[in-house]
């Protein structure tokens, strides 16, 4: 997949730009966001359109001097939307105020319906009618950048995400529910690892469990298409949003809507029961209003029996109606990986019971605890639920337990996630678990190596072409040469010049660590090409004994420190010399320094010594973080094979289990995790939480700043 360096960048000015002219719209983002999403889907398949009509043009059959024409089958077996003229996005650029761009809109979406089937009725249309025509060409220049108009690959497909993940924060449509973040949706996949057949989730909401799993295979150099994906969704607007997001990612599934797709009751995929290879869902928690007389008789989606009726004759909950029908339309070899509220697995009376029998199948895999924030719409914690009808018989007595709550990520003030790392670490406890220690070694090989390979790109980095630390080391010679002359006059007068004194120190510390860090760089990169480090104690050696790579992590933090401190020692001398009136001196140049003085601009040092700082410190600090993946994995499991590790993972027997009330809750069997010694705490870490902590504060103060104005303003105060 291509990438955008600064796609993060772009995504977040395309949301803002977008949510802004909502505003124009006098629409709510529950009426907004089904538009700006039918636009995104448009400008994908665009993108895709042009992506492989090249290829495909030279490829058609010539006769007689003439080309066949294009047709929707070529595009198809690319995986991309045949698009007639007027339904390709330029054209619908090129619009003005005087034509009506709401009817070429929903012309274009026309188009597209006709050719396909399965999109017939999905696409947005009249909704486009309750936009203001200029705000439409607003619209469609925004979600037009030019630094996308180029791009490769699935860049919209991320943006269809991200714009998914936005709306979600804003609440819209139903409170955001149809959205599962994607961190969670990755972890499932990542587990039951599906890689082909058929792929069912009963409450698919906008599909995002079918393209992560499309992303899955495609990751592992596998064909997507080799997934048949199957889903129920009662909300037939987010049913919309399922089949636009599998088109937009090049795919097909059956996702049925309405209320008929209401798996409690209905089944609409006739002969799908007991035949999938992978489930995946994240259900509705916790639901109290099914009706019992409607579903008691259906034995073979609910094996277990009803889990408890009330007076009302309602199910008393519904979370074991879900885990059942997942549970039932698996194959005798599948899987299934389901969100569930953290309430259930310890869930007693009638619940209890069915929860037991399930237990006693032997299919109950892997049970993970998850922390509070992981949603955009509730706080609550939940846990994920893996079954597996083909476990080997050495483990089916046997339940693995993990408590993942001290593992995540803070992204907001209010909304955590999993790094790419920390889903990768957290999967390599369930392959130990499946007795696969070799995928655990090639991680952990995978980190040192890229952690050797960021190290010597502190050096030169061909991503960001540049020289990292010595481009900075530059920018602290250049400010050293054009200090010199005022701070040697300030010296000759009887001025202090400590500040000065002070960033030479620096520099020369700099300058001295980052020799040590390369000689270090070429001696572990020597000793790793030259070794077999493929087991885990050798692997323990290299990153924790003697001199390792614990020792180049901890020189890569004193060299950040040292490279900030320098920094900031220059805009100190600066201040010193602005201070002693500098700027009337012609031994000073601040419009080569500082962009300050008078004249044409020939540079700023200040600026480009910062800038040349920040792409320093960045690249250091990936050797650190890698470092500490690897850290984190043989620390736990120092001999590459499973054991229990307090307060995060035990593998747990059927009896124990039945000792504990039949309870699935990782919490109470792994324990406590012990309290990390002071020497480990990561400041950088706390003070990034700090950073996202302040920043959702502000955010958060200017909202209710203008929620105040606005309720001011409407009182005519």
């Amino acid at each position: 997949m291509a990438q955008l360096e600064n796609i993060e960048v772009i995504e977040k000015r395309l949301w803002k730009s977008a949510d802004t002219l909502r505003a124009n719209s006098e629409l709510a983002s529950n009426e907004y966001f089904l538009p700006v999403m039918g636009l995104i889907f448009l400008r994908h398949a665009y993108s895709r359109y042009l992506s492989v009509k090249d290829e495909i043009i030279t490829t058609l059959p010539s006769r007689g001097g003439k080309t066949r024409e294009l047709t929707k089958e070529d595009f198809s077996k690319k995986s991309a939307i045949y698009l007639k003229p007027d339904a390709q996005f330029d054209a619908l650029i090129a619009l003005t105020d005087a034509d009506n761009r709401a009817e070429a809109i929903i012309n274009a979406m026309d188009s597209i319906e006709a050719d396909y089937t399965n999109l017939r009725n999905q696409l947005p249309k009249q909704e486009y009618n309750n936009i203001p025509n200029d705000v439409l060409g607003m619209l469609l220049r925004t979600l037009n950048p030019e630094e996308l108009k180029k791009a490769t690959g699935d860049i919209f497909g991320r943006i269809y995400e991200y714009f998914l993940t936005q709306f979600a924060d804003q609440g819209a449509h139903d409170g955001g529910e149809f959205f599962t973040p994607v961190s969670l949706v990755q972890l499932l996949v990542n587990v039951i690892e599906p890689d082909h057949g058929k792929i069912f989730d009963p409450a698919c909401g906008s599909g995002g469990m079918f393209v992560q799993s499309a992303h899955f295979m495609a990751r592992h150099a596998q064909d997507p298409h080799e997934l048949t994906f199957y889903g129920h969704e009662k909300n037939r607007v987010t049913t919309r949003l399922a089949k636009m997001n599998l088109a937009v990612h090049g795919l097909e599934g059956n996702v049925e809507g309405g209320e008929s797709a209401i798996t409690y009751y209905n089944d609409p995929h006739e002969g799908l029961f007991g035949t999938v290879d992978y489930v995946m869902a994240n259900p509705p928690f916790n639901v109290d209003e099914v009706d019992a007389d409607k579903i008691k008789g259906d034995k073979h989606r609910l094996p277990f029996g009803l889990p408890g009726v009330n007076k009302n004759k309602k199910v008393s909950n519904g979370n074991y109606l879900w885990i059942q029908y997942f549970y039932s339309y698996l194959n005798g070899t599948g899987r299934a990986g389901f969100v569930m509220s953290s309430q259930a697995s310890s869930a007693g009376r009638d619940e209890a019971k069915v929860r037991e029998q399930l237990v006693k199948t032997g299919d109950v895999d892997i049970m993970v605890d998850i922390r509070s924030n992981f949603f955009y719409t509730r706080t609550v914690p939940c846990q994920l639920w893996f079954l597996n009808k083909n476990k080997p018989a050495h483990l089916k007595d046997k339940v693995l337990m993990l408590d993942a709550r001290n593992v995540y990520r803070k992204v907001t003030r209010k909304i955590y996630d999993f790094s790419p790392e920390q889903q990768q670490n957290l999967t390599a406890v369930v392959w130990l678990y499946r007795g696969e220690g070799e995928r655990f070694i090639e991680l952990v090989q995978q980190y040192i190596d890229k952690a050797i390979f960021e190290a010597r790109y502190c050096e030169f980095s061909e991503e960001l072409m540049c020289n990292p630390v010595p481009d900075f080391i530059e920018q602290l010679d250049k400010l050293s040469n054009a200090f010199q002359p005022f701070m040697d006059k300030l010296e000759q007068d009887g001025t202090s010049v400590e500040p000065y004194v002070d960033f030479l120190n620096a520099k020369g510390t700099v300058e001295g660590g980052w020799s040590r860090f390369q000689i270090l760089t070429n001696d572990l990169q020597t000793w790793w090409n030259q070794n077999q480090y493929n087991d885990a104690a050798n692997l323990l050696d290299f990153i924790d004994k003697d001199v390792c790579l614990k020792d180049l992590a901890e020189q890569s933090r004193d060299l950040i420190k040292e490279i900030d401190l320098a920094y900031k020692l220059a805009t100190r001398v600066i201040e010193l010399a602005e201070t002693n009136d500098a700027k009337d001196s012609k031994l000073w140049d601040n419009s080569i320094l500082n962009s300050r003085g008078h004249g044409p601009k020939k540079s700023n040092l200040k600026k480009s010594a910062e800038e040349a700082r920040k792409l320093a410190v960045e690249q250091l600090k990936q050797v650190r973080y890698l470092y500490k993946q690897a850290h984190w994995l043989l620390s736990r499991f120092p001999e590459g094979k499973l054991r229990d590790v307090e307060g995060l993972v035990k593998l747990v027997d059927i009896k124990a289990i039945e000792a504990a009330d039949w309870s699935l809750t990782p919490g109470r069997y792994v324990g406590v995790a012990p309290e990390e010694v002071d020497e480990n705490f990561d400041f950088e870490e706390a003070l990034h939480d700090i950073h996202i902590e302040l920043q959702g504060l502000n955010t958060e103060s200017i909202e209710l700043a203008e929620k105040i104005a606005r309720n001011f303003e409407e009182l005519g105060v």
